[in-house]
């Protein structure tokens, strides 16, 4: 999988496998054990880090990893960006901003970024991508600590809001699919 960082003026795309994405869940899940107990960003502490608050944690661990050329955290924390927020494709990062200036552009509409509301769109041409729009604003169950959660897309601001912790992954795929229907009937609007 690709990503590309935007630092300062410099653009760095870097070839993350997904051996490294899906691989490394173990490892991320102990990054987001560590999140859960709050986590200071620039001059604010946060409680409970949201799931682009930790994406936003790991940016910030990314630009270390780059200006020390330390390839394999690099790696793991592109990774951790990219299983947390599968639809990203871009990670802009002002290396003198503060940790909550990071910002996220996703793949399914390379002009709406993270922190910004979506501009207004129609409906989906058909419910085939309705059902593909609803997939992709949902993301897939990730663990944390031992529970698991899933995020969903707020529309209106742009961020992505964590389910509620879920004891099974089972549980928590259910859950997904349920708010994925939904999802889908906002979309078509009951047609």
């Amino acid at each position: 999988m690709l990503l590309k960082v935007i630092l300062d003026d410099q653009v760095i795309t870097l070839n993350v496998p997904d051996v490294i994405v899906r691989g490394g869940e173990d490892f991320y899940a102990r990054m987001d054990r560590d999140m859960d107990g709050g986590w200071q960003m620039g001059r604010e502490w946060v409680p409970w880090p949201t799931t682009e608050q930790r994406c936003q944690i790991a940016a910030n661990k990314l630009v270390t990893a780059i200006e020390n050329e330390n390839e394999q955290l690099g790696r793991l924390m592109a990774g951790y960006i990219l299983a947390r927020l599968p639809d990203v494709e871009t990670v802009e990062i002002d290396s003198a901003g503060e940790i909550q200036d990071v910002r996220f552009t996703l793949g399914d509409a390379a002009s709406r970024t993270r922190g910004e509301a979506p501009a207004a769109a129609g409906a989906p041409a058909s419910r085939l991508a309705a059902l593909e729009q609803a997939g992709r604003e949902v993301t897939k169950p990730f663990k944390v600590g031992r529970q698991y959660r899933f995020a969903v897309l707020d529309r209106a601001t742009g961020l992505w809001e964590d389910s509620p912790a879920i004891a099974t992954e089972a549980e928590a795929e259910a859950q997904r699919e349920l708010a994925v229907k939904r999802r889908f009937d906002e979309l078509v609007g009951g047609h």
